[in-house]
């Protein structure tokens, strides 16, 4: 398969996605709804989508007319922040499938003559960054679906079987040792690679252990019920201010009855599975459970090195279990399941230094503040993650279970504010050698 017909197809695959998780999931009435503040109606993320579309693939890319600039404004995520965003004059669901469609019938169509060189289309890299684009809003359509109250809108995906399980009988290390030393962090020639994991460069990490999963639910409710939530001594003064001033004694989506801890997953209520990584919490709450069990988040340097750099081989792996390889096989991603895997899943998929899912399941917080890497270049826009950089926001890796596999790589930095809970993260701890 060639690089236009892996776009066209990586395009479709996306679209496919938007469309179930919307207008093929949910009648007009929810899909115009804002189920929180924190998150805009689903029909604007629609739209959205295919308006980033058109400005990139069809005006910049091919320099073909405007379809829609009368609703550029609508769309512009810097205009309008989410809380807003329902009181635009939003396209109807029916409206804004056919725009996305026109959209893309017209990129298709355009994709033939537009030569994929220079800067911008060079190895397809503004294709990429678009179909990236849908499924991170996809992945925040599934945090919108987590949020909503109801009926499920999504059916459960079937258990995905052995692939997910570890060596049977198998006994893990708690932790494993990564030797200090230079490794190659970030990228340089990754095509999919976004701006703010460029340019690589060398990090020299003095050696430290890391926990070989991330932490679990079982463990982080010994940390609630030890009185964890009541203590301030694990908490930073931020943190204490912000669990006192919510009231949060425990995981979003959790709660108990009847002695049991209970969660709501996608509009299912059911016991919290003790032997799945936690998820749903901030990066306080994993920065206050690391301090009580003694450790402590990982910097995003040492995160990336225990998931990217073969020590025997002296370079940099594209994923922790190689270079290649299909990620059904090696983690948790995509949307298989609708909840992380149990913990030490998918053995095939461990880092060179034995450490697992450090791909899919949950985005992992690390200690790291967002920054541009040393020779850091904004491109195409700055928009994507030099507005950003700063002590607000924190780093996080890895992807979930709702991360799309293009968008899962040891390179990949997502980042939120620290008081974040809606989307798919947990953690897991380190500390120094």
């Amino acid at each position: 398969m060639d690089v236009k017909e892996r776009i066209v197809a990586e395009l479709t695959a996306a679209r496919d996605r938007s469309f179930g998780l919307t207008v093929e999931a949910l009648e007009a009435p929810e899909l115009t709804a804002q189920v929180s503040p924190l998150m805009s109606p689903l029909v604007w993320d629609l739209a959205h989508i295919g308006n980033y579309e058109e400005q990139w693939l069809l005006r910049a890319a091919a320099g073909a007319a405007a379809v829609r600039p009368d609703i550029d404004d609508i769309y512009d995520a810097f205009e309008h922040p989410r809380a807003e965003r329902p009181s635009l004059p939003l396209l109807s669901p029916a409206e804004s499938r056919a725009y996305v469609t026109t959209v893309r019938d017209r990129v298709l169509d355009s994709l033939e003559k537009v030569p994929l060189v220079g800067a911008l289309a060079g190895d397809g890299f503004v294709y990429h960054m678009v179909i990236q684009h849908e499924h991170q809003h996809d992945e925040t359509m599934l945090a919108t679906h987590q949020l909503r109250r109801g009926a499920p809108a999504l059916l459960d995906p079937p258990d995905s079987g052995p692939l997910a399980e570890g060596t049977s009988g198998e006994t893990l290390p708690a932790e494993v040792l990564v030797p200090g030393g230079p490794f190659l962090m970030g990228t340089s020639d990754d095509p999919w690679a976004y701006d703010n994991e460029r340019p690589g460069h060398l990090v020299d990490v003095p050696s430290f252990h890391i926990d070989t999963t991330p932490v679990g639910t079982a463990a982080y409710a010994a940390f609630v019920e030890a009185g964890g939530y009541r203590d301030p001594r694990w908490w930073r003064p931020k943190g204490w201010e912000w669990r006192s001033r919510t009231g949060k004694e425990a995981p979003a989506f959790w709660y108990r009855e009847g002695g049991q801890w209970m969660r709501r997953r996608l509009g299912r209520v059911e016991p919290v599975p003790m032997d799945e990584p936690v998820q749903h919490v901030c990066w306080y709450e994993a920065d206050a459970y690391a301090r009580w069990a003694g450790r402590r988040l990982p910097t995003e340097a040492e995160w990336e090195k225990a998931a990217s750099w073969d020590p025997a081989a002296g370079r940099k792996r594209r994923l922790p279990w190689g270079d290649s390889g299909d990620s059904d096989a090696h983690a948790n991603v995509g949307q298989r399941r609708h909840r992380p895997s149990p913990l030490g899943s998918y053995a095939d998929g461990a880092s060179a230094y034995g450490v697992r899912q450090l791909i899919g399941d949950v985005w992992e917080w690390t200690s790291t503040d967002f920054h541009g890497y040393p020779g850091f270049r904004s491109f195409p826009y700055k928009e994507y993650s030099e507005v950003f950089f700063g002590a607000e926001y924190k780093v996080l890796k890895g992807g979930s279970w709702a991360t799309h596999p293009l968008a899962a790589r040891p390179t990949f930095r997502n980042w939120d504010f620290p008081i974040r809970r809606q989307i798919f993260a947990g953690f897991r701890c380190a500390r120094d050698a």
